[in-house]
C-alpha cells in the first residue's frame, strides 16, 4: 500500500498540471464549446499515462468547463440557448449575494487592484479582457469565506459570460446593497442580449 503513495501523489500532481495547462486553453478560446477532447492525445502531448489525464478531466468537469460522457469520452461543454438562460437566471439571484458577503471585506489595496484591472479592460483587445474581466470578478469575490457558493458561482462563470466594472464606485463607497444591484443588471442585460442571438449556441445539440 505505501509503495502505491509516491505514484498516487505524481499522478496527482502531474493531473493538476494538466488540469491547468487545458483550462487556460479553454478559457482563451483554443478548444471551443463541444470540442472532443482526446485522452490519448493528452497522454502523449504531455508523456504521460491516462490516469493523470483522466484524473485533470474530473477536475475540469468539477469546474464546468467538461462534459465527461460515459463510454463516450470528454468534450468542452457547451450550452443551448435554453441552459444559458437558466444558468444566467441562477447568476442573477446569487452572484449579488456573494458580491454583498465580499463587498464589506475589500481593502482599499483591493479596490485599488480591482480599479487598475478595470483600467487595462477599458483598452484591452477581446482576449485580455476575458482575462482581466475573470481575474476582476473573482478577486471581487475573493474575501467571502463560503461553503458552497464560492464555488458555484466559479462553475457558472466557467459556463457563461462575464461582465464589467460598473460597480467599482459603488464597492468604494462602501455600498454593497448597490454594487449587488448593479451586478443583477449586467447579468440580466447579458441574458437578455444572448437570448436575442440563438445563432451563438449552434444547432444545440446534444454532447457525443
Amino acid at each position: 500500500m505505501t509503495d502505491l503513495l509516491p505514484a498516487t501523489r505524481d499522478h496527482g500532481r502531474a493531473g493538476t498540471g494538466i488540469a491547468d495547462t487545458l483550462r487556460d486553453e479553454i478559457l482563451r478560446g483554443i478548444h471551443p464549446p463541444g470540442t472532443r477532447i482526446r485522452q490519448e492525445d493528452l497522454a502523449a502531448r504531455h508523456t504521460t499515462s491516462r490516469i493523470p489525464v483522466r484524473e485533470a478531466l474530473r477536475i475540469l468537469e468539477a469546474e464546468g468547463l467538461v462534459t465527461l460522457v460515459a463510454n463516450s469520452g470528454a468534450w468542452v461543454s457547451r450550452l443551448t440557448l435554453a441552459e444559458c438562460e437558466e444558468l444566467y437566471l441562477v447568476r442573477e439571484r446569487i452572484e449579488p449575494v456573494l458580491l454583498g458577503m465580499s463587498a464589506p471585506l475589500l481593502s482599499p489595496d483591493d479596490l485599488d487592484a480591482l480599479d487598475d484591472l478595470a483600467a487595462r479592460m477599458e483598452n484591452a483587445d477581446a482576449e485580455d479582457f476575458l482575462r482581466h474581466d475573470r481575474e476582476f470578478h473573482f478577486a471581487t469575490y475573493a474575501p467571502a469565506r463560503t461553503v458552497m457558493l464560492g464555488d458555484t458561482v466559479v462553475g457558472l462563470w466557467n459556463r457563461t459570460h462575464h461582465y464589467r466594472r460598473a460597480f467599482v464606485a459603488a464597492a468604494r463607497r462602501g455600498d454593497a446593497e448597490e454594487a449587488a444591484h448593479v451586478l443583477e443588471r449586467h447579468i440580466r442585460r447579458t441574458r437578455i442580449e444572448l437570448e436575442r442571438h440563438p445563432e451563438i449556441f449552434g444547432d444545440g445539440a446534444a454532447v457525443g
